[in-house]
């Protein structure tokens, strides 16, 4: 089945479908990691964008279910060198994105494509499975929208209704941009006692459970569109204890007055190096497009946490406050487990 991805700058390229016939458009971003494509397309940080692997195999574990993030892929494309043709375990991964609904495109150089976003920065692409038409492909790609403040995705991922997990340790209020499961799990492993909330919840909803502290998770988009957030955390702040992660990290951010902004191409990957503030490295993984612009951060606000490769911000802290953020994830799913018990460990802390 013929594939074609088509570029918002008149370029292209044609490979070999998957999934289903169709077109589908998007912000087109790389991801360097290795392993965990499924906990990658499960994200709901990816809603809106087409998702493109920059390891050249991908589908060899076939599809892990116990590891997704959310309930379905949010990608709205994935783009792939090669697909493992017999997996070690089924389904394969060409074959759930036929029964899901899904796009895929192989065959393709994603190194060159790779090499392409980091020149010009994030792509907007469209990508047509079924047949090979360049001009409709561009044209697709031209008109799609940016992600920026008037890109509203959270309300799609995030939940519908307050729930409540029970635990028998201090009791956290989440608010649900389009949290991945493993931080729910993170947390339920320390028997924190969790009510989750979702994006348009209000400061006087979430007292109603009498937090011990406040958890804003990552989510899709600009966080400046979720103005319900910012203003909840702000009437939080000085209160009780505030963690945020990803997303939950730049809303925190702009509650307090501080400012954020779009990245060239972002960080997305299982392998970014990040500098605690006390020297050690810990690799991470990342997935965002925008970032905490630290001068912009009031007094009395620490950055704690920088990213090894460009110097950005990776987290900040408030002893005043009793606020720390971080923009990577440290629930560790999929990648490595160097901040999992540093950073949950920390929320587990202050719940006591």
């Amino acid at each position: 089945m013929k594939a074609v991805l088509g570029f918002e700058d008149n370029d292209f390229v044609v490979g070999e479908g998957f999934g289903v016939e169709g077109i589908c458009s998007g912000e087109l971003v790389f991801t360097t990691q290795m392993t965990g494509y499924m906990e990658a397309l499960s994200d709901p940080s990816y809603h809106g964008q087409i998702l493109l692997f920059t390891y050249p195999l991908i589908g060899n574990y076939g599809v892990d279910f116990h590891n997704f993030q959310s309930e379905k892929v949010w990608a709205r494309g994935c783009v792939v060198r090669e697909l493992c043709r017999a997996p070690v375990a089924i389904p394969r991964f060409q074959d759930y994105f036929r029964d899901e609904g899904l796009y895929g495109i192989a065959g393709v150089d994603t190194r060159k494509i790779t090499i392409k976003i980091r020149e010009k920065g994030t792509i907007r692409a469209a990508l047509i499975v079924g047949n090979d038409d360049e001009e409709q492909a561009i044209s697709a790609a031209e008109k799609v929208p940016p992600i920026s403040a008037e890109t509203y995705l959270i309300p799609e991922v995030s939940c519908k209704s307050p729930y409540h997990i029970p635990g028998k340790g201090g009791r956290i209020a989440v608010i649900d941009l389009g949290i991945k499961k493993n931080m729910l799990v993170s947390l339920r492993n320390r028997d924190a006692d969790i009510y989750v909330y979702p994006y348009n919840a209000t400061y006087s909803e979430i007292q109603v459970c009498e937090p011990q502290a406040l958890l804003i998770s990552n989510g899709p988009g600009d966080p400046e569109t979720a103005k319900v957030a910012i203003r909840t955390v702000q009437q939080f702040i000085g209160e009780i204890p505030i963690f945020g992660i990803c997303m939950g990290n730049q809303i925190t951010a702009l509650a307090l007055g501080g400012r954020t902004y779009k990245m060239k191409f972002g960080h997305r990957g299982t392998n970014q190096p990040v500098r605690f503030i006390e020297g050690s490295i810990f690799i991470t993984t990342q997935n965002h497009s925008f970032a905490v612009d630290g001068d912009t951060l009031p007094e009395g606000c620490t950055i704690s946490y920088t990213n090894a490769n460009d110097g950005t911000v990776e987290g900040f802290m408030s002893t005043d406050l009793d606020i720390t953020c971080v923009q990577f994830h440290p629930e560790a799913h999929g990648g490595p487990r160097d901040t999992e018990n540093h950073y949950f460990d920390m929320i587990f802390r202050r719940l006591l």
